[in-house]
């Protein structure tokens, strides 16, 4: 079982075996992570110190997740047992909710965990001044659709208030996308001047000493260290923090036999966010989690978004968005903003654009003359959403989404139904 621990100090000589083990995020100089925020986050300001421990918690979890690489793909993949010791301020706070958290972290990422929490002391670390004070809202801002249609919402449900956009940036090329579309959005609609910040983090490619981490490149748990992060700046002034999705993607329901578990992602599935949040909360972390969408398709979202601000500029503007689960076109030489156009994300994002009626200007390579057909068919669920269509939604279907009690399976069924039909325009 790998088992991985985080020390805040780095030592002059680090052994193979330690590097292969242990994670480091000094204050300052060259560790296991790229990130301006030190362990303390004073950067961001004066984060509650519980939510400070659950960023390190998310931290040490996607870190582990994407240095433990699966061993098959397609229906075998294998389920890791995954062992990480958590630096706290506090152990006792989080040891009486190990075992549910542990659960937690099973069902959003299909493995098996076993969490240890240890006592640490933070370095002494400046704590910069909170620069987005009056927000009322933090919303994350992926550069994602779903999150685009969340900010324009949050806009304009706040009217003469502000919010605060957080956006994560592991690949920095989703940087400059995540900029543009704040832009935008400050352009098409009015109101006070818009906080946006981006935070950098991410796991080095080398440890200090030079050892080369695995990746893994199917972690689910990315999200968790997003929401901490958000929850972090939310932390300090006590507001609510919006993770925008369509309710449809986030129920997730499996297109195929082979899309269970860790290959049917549940980053914003209800249950993980209601138990997210009831956890953190317990443990005394400010904690308050919505997805305003929850009960509504992605092609519904698209038609909120020309509500707001007319077709053409939704159009535009969504277009300029990226939601492809792949970067692999570039190693055929083509720019980060082309869409594969055969993942589950470009095949909901274009029936999507189907369901609203808007224009879709997104770049597909597959709808290009030249194109990696290799490449893409084995990026491709065409097939897989196409068969599922076909035999339409059945109640079983619903039955295995493990609901919360507060989400009934009258309204998960009916989302579901007008989700495939948005997906069967695809093949119309």
């Amino acid at each position: 079982m790998p088992a991985y621990t985080m020390r805040f100090s780095v030592p002059d000589d680090v052994s193979t075996g330690l590097a292969k083990s242990r994670f480091f995020w000094p204050l300052k100089g060259a560790g296991s992570f790229i990130s301006p925020l030190g362990p303390g986050l004073g950067m961001l300001g004066p984060v509650m110190e519980t939510n400070v421990d659950l960023v390190r918690l998310a931290v040490m979890v996607y870190a582990a997740d994407r240095s433990t690489p699966r061993r098959a793909g397609g229906s075998n993949w294998s389920r890791r047992d995954l062992d990480i010791e958590v630096p706290v301020a506090e152990p006792e706070r989080w040891l009486r909710l190990r075992e549910r958290f542990e659960a937690l972290l099973a069902f959003l990422s299909g493995d098996a965990w076993t969490l240890r929490f240890r006592r640490a002391t933070t370095p002494r670390e400046k704590v910069s001044a909170y620069r987005y004070g009056g927000a009322k809202r933090v919303v994350l801002a992926s550069g994602g659709a779903d999150s685009t249609i969340g900010m324009l919402m949050s806009r304009h449900d706040l009217a003469d208030t502000s919010h605060l956009l957080v956006s994560h940036v592991g690949a920095t090329n989703i940087a400059p996308v995540q900029r543009d579309i704040v832009q935008q959005i400050g352009l098409l609609t009015s109101g006070p001047e818009q906080f946006h910040r981006q935070i950098r983090f991410s796991r080095v490619k080398k440890q200090p000493g030079g050892f080369t981490f695995h990746n893994e490149y199917s972690t689910r748990t990315r999200s968790l260290l997003f929401l901490a992060l958000g929850l972090a700046l939310a932390s300090i002034e006590r507001v609510p923090l919006w993770i925008p999705e369509n309710g449809f993607a986030s129920l997730n329901p499996p297109m195929a036999a082979d899309q269970r578990g860790s290959l049917s992602t549940r980053t914003t599935h209800p249950l993980f966010l209601q138990q997210l949040a009831e956890l953190a909360t317990e443990a005394g972390a400010h904690a308050e989690i919505d997805n305003p969408f929850d009960l509504m398709t992605k092609g519904e979202m698209f038609r909120t978004a020309a509500d707001l601000v007319g077709a053409e500029a939704a159009s535009s503007l969504l277009s300029a968005t990226h939601s492809c689960a792949h970067t692999g076109q570039r190693t055929h030489h083509f720019p980060f903003s082309v869409h594969c156009g055969v993942c589950f994300g470009c095949l909901l994002r274009r029936a999507s654009f189907l369901a609203s009626g808007l224009s879709d200007q997104t770049d597909y390579l597959v709808t290009h003359s030249v194109r990696p057909e290799t490449y893409l068919e084995g990026k491709s669920v065409e097939a897989s959403i196409r068969d599922f269509v076909t035999r339409g939604l059945r109640p079983a279907d619903v039955s295995v989404l493990s609901l919360p009690s507060s989400y009934s399976t009258r309204d998960a069924y009916d989302l579901c139904k007008r989700g495939v039909a948005e997906l069967e325009l695809l093949f119309a």
